[in-house]
């Protein structure tokens, strides 16, 4: 290990399956499910009967009954949830002593503080503007979650915003790895945030048909790699990482969990929701990732899949793989579990691809029953499997084409 490389140090989350790191990935190991009936939370809405889709997978642990009450009530959904998973990250790296000038934060998301907009915009048409929050904007921006992480912890090396739809969280992670291997920072608090469970994600989503429209089964609606696939369901919550260069890690004594070894950002410049045919962006993220963590095709084991469940994307995600790094990878879908977190997924994922080298296992991939024939790859299924992992990749694609592949391995 060089002393630019970037280390793991700490993680949080707030999820559908936990409000930790580890009540998730005990969900996860056990086979539970985060999805199911979201009437509640669109029911105040005109029309909400009409929508196609009425699951979700909503936060486990409410985050405005984490935070103080005044603060949450200053924050949208999107900011309290980076800010519970930032403090948890925080807490379990032991609160690095680093001055604020080599602290960063990255925190992406890719929509923001969407319920403040929809509520705001509904406040203003029924009252008129002087009901208006004077707290509105910093409410609403795609920033919010990083200033307020940079705010709580003095991140004064920068506040930095990956917008990149599903591949913001991940995008942040790769960004926070440039920002340590380039020597600007010795410490980065890292991830992404979403909530955006409101009637107009969820019309538009399924307008595009990328909504699963399981609404009387919805444990059983996330079918990543199944033949019998339908869409994703639309998840919220945070992952937040705390990455150091590994020299300040040592120096400090802290406890290292895993390395982020390599990253890949490109983009499709092909289709503003479909992903290239060829795969060739993300072929080019994976080996751009492998690449930079010096580690050949046949050394990775494992792949966290991207894999939401869609028609399309599914196939084109496991042909690039197979292209990328051959027959012998093993990999797991786990929105299958806890639905798509959009701008939190990479973040979340990423923390999962370092919990599956860390204890030396593999989630199943929930509902998988027949398998699409065009996967011709091996998708863990049924339960949980074990053994060791030399190198693993973290996949998350994001509508403009936008694709960051993460390599993983361990401490």
């Amino acid at each position: 290990m060089s002393a630019t490389d970037v280390v793991i140090t700490g993680w949080g989350v707030t999820t559908p399956l936990g409000g930790d790191v580890e009540t998730l990935w005990a969900n996860m190991l056990a086979g539970r499910s985060g999805v199911r009936r979201i009437d509640e939370r669109v029911k105040d809405y005109p029309h909400w009967e009409q929508l196609p889709t009425l699951i979700g997978a909503p936060m486990a642990v409410d985050p405005a009954g984490v935070l103080p009450r005044v603060q949450a009530r200053r924050l949208d959904r999107c900011e309290q949830a980076a800010l519970v998973a930032a403090r948890q990250a925080w807490e379990h790296a032991g609160s690095p002593q680093v001055e604020g000038e080599r602290l960063a934060a990255v925190i992406g998301s890719g929509i923001g503080g969407v319920s403040t907009i929809l509520s705001q915009d509904d406040l203003i048409e029924e009252k008129g503007p002087s009901k208006v929050s004077p707290l509105v904007v910093p409410m609403m921006m795609p920033n919010g979650p990083a200033g307020w992480v940079s705010i709580e912890f003095g991140a004064k090396a920068g506040a930095y915003a990956t917008v990149s739809a599903c591949a913001s969280g991940a995008e942040a992670l790769a960004l926070a790895a440039r920002l340590i291997r380039a020597g600007e920072v010795d410490v980065v608090i890292a991830g992404g945030a979403e909530a955006c469970i409101a009637p107009l994600t969820i019309a538009g989503f399924a307008q595009a048909r990328t909504l699963s429209r399981r609404n009387d089964d919805p444990e059983r609606a996330s079918r990543p790699f199944d033949t019998d696939r339908d869409g994703f369901v639309l998840g919220e919550g945070a992952g937040v990482l705390i990455l150091e260069r590994a020299d300040f890690a040592a120096a400090r004594g802290a406890r290292v969990l895993g390395r982020l070894a390599g990253y890949g950002v490109t983009a499709d410049a092909h289709h503003i929701t479909g992903p290239d045919p060829t795969g060739a962006g993300q072929i080019r993220a994976i080996r751009a990732a492998l690449r930079i963590g010096e580690v050949s095709p046949s050394d990775v084991d494992h792949v966290n899949c991207h894999a939401t469940s869609t028609v399309v994307g599914d196939i084109g995600e496991a042909t690039a793989i197979r292209a990328a790094l051959g027959d012998d990878v093993v990999l797991t879908a786990p929105k299958s579990s806890f639905g798509h977190l959009v701008g939190a997924a990479g973040a979340v994922e990423g923390i999962v691809t370092a919990l599956s080298i860390r204890d030396g296992v593999i989630p199943h991939t929930l509902n998988l029953e027949t398998k699409a024939p065009e996967v011709e790859l091996d998708v863990v299924a049924g339960e949980p499997r074990r053994g060791a992992i030399r190198a693993a990749i973290c996949n998350s694609f994001g509508f403009g084409g936008q694709n960051v592949s993460l390599l993983f391995t361990p401490a």
